[in-house]
């Protein structure tokens, strides 16, 4: 599983950058992204849709959310 820490980066970065590691990944991979822009509990879903890959676990903790996203094939 690849980890990609966010963590202080504000709308609409978090999405940009999770947007570009996704792209380089084999079908089947995971991916932890973690961050603290609360937008990003609206906004990482919604990319998730667009690119047909699937959101297997989304958790909040104080300000971190966390996703883990799995590379659909």
């Amino acid at each position: 599983m690849i980890e990609l820490d966010l963590s202080g980066l504000k709308c609409p970065l978090p999405v940009l950058r999770t947007r570009k590691v996704l792209r380089t990944l084999e079908p089947g991979a995971t991916l932890r992204v973690v961050c603290t822009d609360p937008l990003a509990s609206i906004d990482i879903p919604n990319l998730i849709r667009e690119t047909g890959d699937v959101l297997e676990d989304q958790q909040q903790d104080g300000t971190k959310l966390a996703f883990v996203i799995r590379k659909a094939g």
